[in-house]
């Protein structure tokens, strides 16, 4: 009987798992309730679609997309973001030129780094999860971090089923009612996670529900459009592949190479 003192952390472990995971998609699904949906009549702003599509990271993108396409930042393709007009028009790119520095040039890398967390857009991404068009940062983390648990569960009842089969000698029982014994808490991760992925796959890691249908909104408009709002928007949407210039599109190739020249 020794394969029941592996029976047991099987499904310790299992219905830990699962339970972890359904409180935290129950948490995850009260984000969309119809107080969420209060302004979905009204239209996402740049740098609101660019939070929703990317997070941080990409509001600092548009940010130095429209501020070189307006010609008052030089984006190198070299990686290189030199400031030409330092006299910010907006929050968001007060706090670029702050992190391009007092001299006035900078590597891309650091500038969205810190532009990505630096307080504008901490406030931003508040007023989203506040109107229910962003999911709370906790949310997003502890879904994934359920998610992950589960699968790790499904894994290990999967090990304990095979260290049982193969326990030497007489165990007291066919080996197929053993192997059943452990498929029950194999059928409950799985199905569990079968269930996460129907429920919690219409959440992004940052736009809710509700974010999402104003994305799909946005992105339908700017298809095929060519203005400097349309193209931005783009950017928002897409990421920087989304730019259109060779050069600028280069510059942003360089971003994660800070020691290259």
């Amino acid at each position: 009987m020794l394969w029941v003192l592996l029976l047991l952390p099987a499904w310790a472990a299992a219905g830990t798992a699962c339970t972890r995971l359904c409180l935290v998609a129950v948490r995850a699904a009260a984000a969309d309730t119809p107080d969420a949906a209060v302004g979905l009549d009204r239209e996402l702003t740049l740098y609101e679609a660019a939070f929703l599509s990317g997070g941080p990271a990409r509001v600092a993108d548009v940010t130095l997309v429209s501020m070189a396409r307006q010609r008052r930042l030089l984006l190198a393709h070299t990686g290189w973001a030199t400031v030409v007009d330092p006299r910010g028009r907006d929050e968001m790119e007060r706090s670029v030129i702050g992190a391009i520095g007092p001299e006035g040039q900078s590597r891309i890398a650091p500038v969205r780094s810190a532009a990505a967390c630096a307080d504008p857009v901490r406030s931003l991404a508040d007023r989203l999860v506040d109107a229910g068009l962003a999911v709370p940062e906790s949310t997003g983390s502890a879904v994934a971090a359920g998610m992950r648990q589960v699968r790790a569960a499904a894994l290990a009842v999967t090990a304990l089923a095979v260290a049982a089969l193969l326990l030497p000698g007489p165990t007291g029982m066919p080996r197929g009612l053993v192997a059943l014994w452990f498929a029950l808490p194999l059928a409950l991760t799985l199905g569990c996670l079968a269930i996460a992925r129907v429920e919690i796959h219409p959440y992004s890691r940052w736009a809710s529900p509700a974010g999402q249908r104003l994305l799909g909104t946005l992105a339908r408009r700017v298809r095929g459009g060519d203005d400097e709002r349309t193209c931005l928007a783009s950017v928002a949407v897409r990421g920087v592949r989304a730019i259109g210039e060779p050069d600028l599109r280069a510059a942003f190739a360089h971003r994660d190479q800070p020691g290259r020249e």
